[in-house]
């Protein structure tokens, strides 16, 4: 069983952020039939729905009932945004059951000062009445070097508006009974046309974890932002033949030796983290 299984619920995004790669897709949105389809058939795969390669999951409207009806089904649903629609959609997505929020706080290190403060002290007010429901909120500054100073000022914004204990530990801070805060560098997203970034190469994909992109697309990471190592497609291909392919298979030997079997896996500065 897979700790994560990422679903692309849109490759549609109410930004344009500096660290983010983009994609050349079409612009899509996932119905809730084909939603649907994926959870029946991921049931012996996992337990933890990620609901984003690209784009922004709060984007897209039936995003609470895609929530309810993977609770029905079993699962955990994980949502990680920019946090700009939260403060709007708080009620209906709290009230859906989600599991655990990500906010990616660096998604405004290019903001003016005045709205920063305004955007962080919201994600603050939304953190405590999500902690207050149940669900586990972590806020990200996975930027280190590129925040401008405003990672210090985030901090301060949430410590004043966020009672805590405030302990921090390998992976950043414990600010309460579920709220944390996590500190990470900035990585180099793989891409084709980039240069190779080592000799060795280990990965989580397909061995903890895999992606279905809005089209029902397989890929083996949250990274393949275009859909590059195409593995087969979910919605007319059976996902344990997908899974089992040669291509697949390969990938994941070769992982399990340092070895990229995939040219983009070979230019993917993440992957270097591992090795």
């Amino acid at each position: 069983m897979y700790n994560k299984v990422y679903i692309e619920i849109t490759n549609i995004c109410n930004m344009n952020c500096s660290f983010c790669h983009g994609h050349s897709r079409v612009p899509r949105r996932m119905s809730k039939e084909e939603f649907k389809l994926i959870l029946g058939k991921l049931t012996q795969h996992t337990k933890y729905i990620y609901y984003h390669l690209m784009g922004e999951p709060l984007t897209h409207p039936q995003l609470p009932d895609f929530i309810k009806l993977a609770g029905e089904y079993g699962y955990k649903s994980i949502i990680t945004t920019n946090g700009t629609l939260l403060s709007k959609r708080k009620e209906e997505l709290l009230s859906a059951g989600v599991h655990k929020v990500n906010i990616s706080l660096h998604s405004f290190e290019d903001g003016d000062d005045d709205s920063y403060v305004s955007y962080v002290s919201s994600l603050a007010d939304f953190a405590k009445a999500a902690a207050g429901a149940g669900t586990v909120v972590v806020f990200r500054l996975w930027n280190k070097g590129f925040d401008g100073g405003k990672n210090q000022t985030a901090y301060n914004i949430l410590k004043e508006n966020i009672d805590g204990e405030w302990a921090e530990n390998t992976r950043g801070v414990r600010i309460r009974n579920k709220i944390h805060l996590e500190w990470g560098e900035r990585f180099e997203w793989p891409d084709k046309g980039a240069g190779i970034k080592g000799k060795k190469v280990f990965c989580y994909g397909l061995k903890d974890q895999f992606g279905i992109l809005v089209d029902g697309t397989v890929v083996p990471c949250c990274l393949d932002s275009d859909g590059v190592i195409n593995l087969g497609n979910i919605f007319n291909e059976d996902i344990k033949d997908i899974l089992c392919s040669k291509r697949a298979t390969d990938m994941l030997e070769g992982f399990k030796c340092g070895n990229a079997t995939e040219d983009l896996c070979k230019r993917c500065g993440y992957a270097q983290r591992f090795v």
